[in-house]
């Protein structure tokens, strides 16, 4: 074997700053309260990226519209009708106190009001099946979204998680696409049924009496104008009590996922501190907000009752004057109290599509990102993995302006076992990313048994490795399961063998539940040296040709990395593996040793060899050794 010196800066790490805590966002639920939301940076565009995404639904959407329409129509028309059987009834007890006529014509009235009846029924089976229309198109596109989502992330380059958090990209799947779906199936009907509200009631008032229809609206700006200055009040606590919210949040999820830091450095007390502090803050902005939200309902239910008093006066002079009777009255009044609601909705209008808009752009920027190179159209194929590795003039870097590896070049011949080593930042870790294709090589080749590694589909790739992280990680389900997720079709059988190989099966069978325990989403039911052995057994069950081995004994005790080690040797037998390791009694029986320092390979040879030379890698060697004596 044989590598070239080379020289590079050292390894990036990854940008993406931490997950913040973000818990859900306090609104204020008050009557009429508008809550200003984010913008989009591109209404007009995004919005028809959003109608081009409903195109399939344009049919539904238009009969969804008809059936809001109609119901709307249907309700408003009732009003109208039922005040001619309370003019029927005014007109025949009139005539019974007068002592002329025939009295109450109940025939008449009985049909009127099961007219009304039917309209109002028919008015609610119209409104029940566009909502369970629209329902089924708003699921439908939530479905679509998160699946096109879903699909994308599995087609995103690494390097994009690497400056995106993780909370982003979490926020995107699901608040968002929420945002979406709300609007779609609450908004849009009610966006139709306000507007067609407002000018049905409109002009049903102006049919029955234009002088009670301006008083009517005279109380409008009056209605908007203490809206506005409470409005513009409540806002700004509003908004503070958001803020404090996700404030509160973020510290509550920071304590407790670093709950024994904060008790192991006593700091209970400041933790207490801070969280009384944004406590009390969001208390104050609570309270007000909503008290002044709260003061909205009963000041528009007086200046409602005012205009009432100046309707029912001026209606009682024009029913004596015989200008209208005593059913449009009763009549105008409905309308008047299903005036202000739709207007109150349609104020609201902007304020929804606006953090739609700012949510759909979010979605379709996320949908419109770089994916990777796509898979070669006809990738190599072959039934049995020799293992030959070669590294050929490799140069990378995670950004343009910065290298990481330069001209890095290596002949790992089939059954070698090769352990790079060197300090933190050295650029070991990403030459396995590069040997997987997580990142592509900027310049240069990396060959499996003579073929480029560009030419496999990146799944028929990663299948020749077995892989153990320095990173641990189980998920939601059995320990049986979680060793098989290396290979789904293995046996139980074939499982157990693995476990045994890695030393699980003694500590499993000592378990409750042995191999059927559930591993709790934070797996603090098992040790963080019981994990490392699981994913061992994982790595194991695949029985992969090559294999990478990232830290992989770290997080264990001296007892069980010898026997881990053992069983290393066993599993590594005539297989090509990698071993990334800091401590270096682990990889003395490496066949080839790379030593590598800011990108370069600085030194190699066998472990002898190495400490022969007393250079870089015996310095580390030394380094580690006097540092176990002296503890």
């Amino acid at each position: 074997m044989s590598a070239h010196d080379n020289r590079s800066s050292s390894e990036r790490k990854p940008e993406g700053g931490p997950m913040r805590g973000r818990g859900p966002m306090g609104r204020g639920h008050g009557p009429m309260a508008m809550i200003e939301g984010e913008k989009a940076r591109d209404f007009k565009g995004t919005m028809v990226n959003l109608l081009q995404y409903l195109g399939s639904y344009k049919i539904a959407i238009v009969i969804v519209m008809l059936f809001a329409v109609a119901s709307t129509i249907f309700s408003i028309a009732g009003p109208k009708i039922l005040g001619q059987a309370t003019t029927k009834l005014f007109e025949g007890v009139m005539d019974q106190i007068a002592g002329t006529g025939s009295g109450i014509d109940f025939d008449y009235i009985g049909r009127i009001i099961l007219i009304t009846l039917a309209l109002y029924l028919v008015s609610a089976l119209f409104s029940v099946i566009q909502g369970w229309i629209m329902s089924g198109i708003s699921m439908d596109i939530t479905y679509r979204f998160r699946n096109d989502i879903a699909a994308k992330i599995n087609r995103m380059p690494f390097n994009y998680f690497d400056s995106t958090s993780q909370g982003d990209v979490l926020s995107r799947i699901t608040n968002d696409v929420d945002t979406i779906s709300q609007t779609l199936n609450q908004s849009l009907s009610q966006i139709i049924t306000s507007v067609v509200t407002v000018i049905g009631v409109l002009v049903m008032m102006f049919s029955i009496s234009w002088q009670m229809t301006l008083i009517a609206l005279l109380t409008m700006p009056l209605s908007m104008l203490i809206i506005a200055l409470i409005v513009r009040q409540s806002q700004k606590y509003f908004k503070q009590q958001q803020e404090f919210l996700g404030h509160i949040n973020g510290h509550v999820e920071e304590m407790f996922g670093g709950h024994l830091v904060m008790k192991a450095f006593n700091g209970e007390a400041k933790s207490v501190g801070r969280f009384d502090g944004m406590n009390d803050t969001l208390y104050s902005s609570a309270w007000k907000s909503q008290f002044l939200s709260g003061l909205m309902m009963p000041i528009m239910n007086f200046v409602g009752n005012l205009a009432y008093v100046a309707i029912a006066i001026l209606g009682g002079y024009l029913a004596t004057q015989n200008a209208i009777t005593i059913g449009d009255i009763q009549a105008f009044i409905q309308y008047v109290r299903s005036f202000t609601q739709p207007l109150s909705q349609i104020a609201n209008i902007s304020n929804v599509l606006q953090q739609t808009a700012a949510a759909a752009e979010r979605v379709f920027e996320f949908l419109a990102e770089d994916e990777e190179i796509p898979e070669v159209e006809d990738p190599v194929q072959f039934e049995k993995v020799e293992g030959h590795v070669e590294f050929q003039d490799v140069q990378f870097g995670y950004s343009p302006d910065k290298t990481v590896i330069k001209d890095f070049s290596a002949d790992v011949m089939p059954g070698q076992k090769i352990a790079l080593v060197g300090p933190t930042g050295a650029g070991k870790t990403t030459m396995v990313k590069l040997l997987m294709r997580f990142y592509d090589v900027n310049s240069g080749a990396i060959l499996v048994d003579g073929h480029n590694v560009k030419d496999f589909r990146r799944e028929d790739l990663r299948c020749m490795f077995g892989m153990v992280l320095q990173d641990t990680w189980l998920y939601n389900d059995t320990i049986m399961e979680n060793i098989r997720y290396g290979r789904p079709g293995a046996s139980d059988d074939e499982v157990i063998a693995a476990a045994k190989a890695a030393h699980v099966d003694h500590f499993v069978r000592t378990l409750p539940e042995g191999y059927n325990l559930v591993i709790n989403e934070e797996a603090t039911n098992i040790s963080q040296g019981q994990k490392q052995l699981l994913t061992i057994a994982r790595a194991i069950v695949t029985d992969p040709r090559m294999l990478i081995l990232d830290e992989a004994t770290s997080s264990v005790d001296t007892r069980t990395e010898i026997l881990i080690q053992q069983a290393m040797d066993a599993l590594m037998k005539n297989r090509t593996s990698f071993i990334i390791a800091h401590r270096l009694s682990t990889i003395r029986n490496a066949d080839w040793i790379l030593v590598m320092d800011e990108g370069d390979v600085v030194e190699q040879g066998t472990h002898e060899q190495l400490l022969e030379k007393d250079g870089f890698y015996a310095e580390l060697y030394y380094s580690q050794f006097d540092h176990a004596q002296v503890n």
